[in-house]
């Protein structure tokens, strides 16, 4: 058992997370490592100052620009979309480990007879003419009575184009070719995967073998974990209370986790054994450089929004789902990280049209003494975030 102090559990948290110290991950070599550590990163269309992805990876990437990760996933094809903490961004070599859900896709099928004939139109639609995205489908005028509802990709509807392509995505047939704003293109999946990754069969057949792996890959994706209900355990199928504690009884047993002690919190906290490093780093008490950082709605380290309160004493919630009178800051709000602490949040819009990042409002922390050096940290920020979103201007509402 490790013991720490909050303020070294958040220094691990944010050292792990390459967003305290000098930059770790650089480049497009850079978001691989990143991603590999963490498993995946959740992807969001929404695109207000940067989609979800391209704002986890901001923060930690020296050098990123947004081509990098369009790069990755459709130039390189190193990574890959697929639903795994809800819709997410992984490595490639991960796709083996997710075949289970692209089985119960095809059973999930046979549910919906039309299906299979549809499901033909559009394969034979696409040999002939390549990517495509579901308004490209209208021409073949596909019909069918029947409300789609998908196994995996929490999508329904009566559009039947969409529907199609999206059970062949699920299935595995299909991947997404690119993507153009919220728009989907999508291909067969053989041109862009290695055979020997495409048609591998499930590596870990057991159900308990394969919630082990993904426990871990969600604990290494976070950091720090508690054995408890918690939105970082989204889509792993049929871990209830149950299958979790014999999860984390095995890994303790097998020395695969540790558990975590920190001052002023009942409940224990566990880590990967193979991020030890980066606590043995914590212990040391090295003074670590401090950075200024925007952190995304649904940054891996803000899975579980209770233990960044409990962590952090910092309590966030994204808004963009609440009614505009019932916000208590703003539609789309960006935690603001300082050193080893949330220092506050900022609402931020870009203009494209006129090349202008608007800071609309930034709320500091009840505690944060807003000083000279810390108002330029932060300024600098916001300029590091506007060159990210390719802006010649920053503009301070706030």
């Amino acid at each position: 058992m490790i013991r720490l102090t909050k303020r070294q559990a958040r220094q691990f948290l944010l050292l792990k997370h390459g967003l305290l110290g000098e930059h770790q991950f650089i480049g497009k070599a850079g978001i691989m490592d990143f991603v590999r550590q963490v498993g995946c990163i959740q992807y969001d269309p929404i695109d207000v100052c940067g989609k979800n992805a391209e704002l986890v990876l901001q923060s930690r990437i020296s050098g990123f620009s947004k081509s990098m990760l369009d790069e990755l996933l459709y130039q390189d094809r190193l990574l890959v979309d697929y639903p795994d903490k809800n819709l997410a961004i992984m490595p490639v070599e991960d796709w083996p480990y997710f075949e289970r859900y692209r089985q119960a896709a095809r059973q999930h099928a046979m549910k919906y007879p039309e299906m299979e004939a549809l499901t033909t139109q559009v394969r034979n639609y696409i040999q002939h003419y390549g990517p495509v995205s579901s308004n490209d489908l209208n021409v073949l005028q596909l019909s069918g009575d029947f409300t789609w509802s998908s196994a995996i990709h929490w999508s329904s509807g009566g559009n039947i184009a969409r529907s199609v392509l999206e059970q062949m995505y699920s299935t595995g047939e299909l991947v997404i070719h690119h993507k153009k704003g919220t728009r989907k293109y999508y291909d067969v999946a053989e041109k862009y995967i290695r055979s020997d990754l495409l048609y591998a069969p499930e590596p870990l057949m057991d159900e308990l073998q394969h919630h082990k792996w993904r426990v871990l890959r969600r604990i290494g994706a976070v950091g720090l974990l508690w054995n408890r209900a918690s939105d970082a355990w989204l889509h792993i199928w049929g871990l209830k209370s149950e299958q979790r504690n014999k999860v984390f009884e095995e890994l303790l047993q097998e020395n695969r986790i540790i558990e975590v002690r920190v001052e002023q919190m009942k409940e224990t906290l566990y880590c990967r054994s193979e991020d030890m490093p980066w606590i043995d780093t914590i212990l040391q008490n090295q003074e670590l450089p401090k950075r200024c950082e925007l952190i995304a709605p649904l940054d891996n380290m803000m899975w579980d929004r209770k233990l960044i309160n409990a962590l952090f004493d910092y309590d966030y919630k994204w808004e963009i789902y609440t009614p505009a009178l019932k916000r208590k800051f703003g539609y789309y709000v960006l935690p603001l990280l300082y050193g080893d602490r949330f220092i506050g949040r900022a609402e931020i819009v870009v203009e494209r049209k006129a090349s202008k990042l608007v800071v609309k409002h930034v709320w500091y922390e009840k505690d944060v003494q807003l000083t000279k050096q810390l108002e330029a940290q932060v300024n600098d920020c916001f300029q590091r975030f506007s060159l990210f979103n390719s802006c010649e201007t920053v503009v301070m509402e706030a």
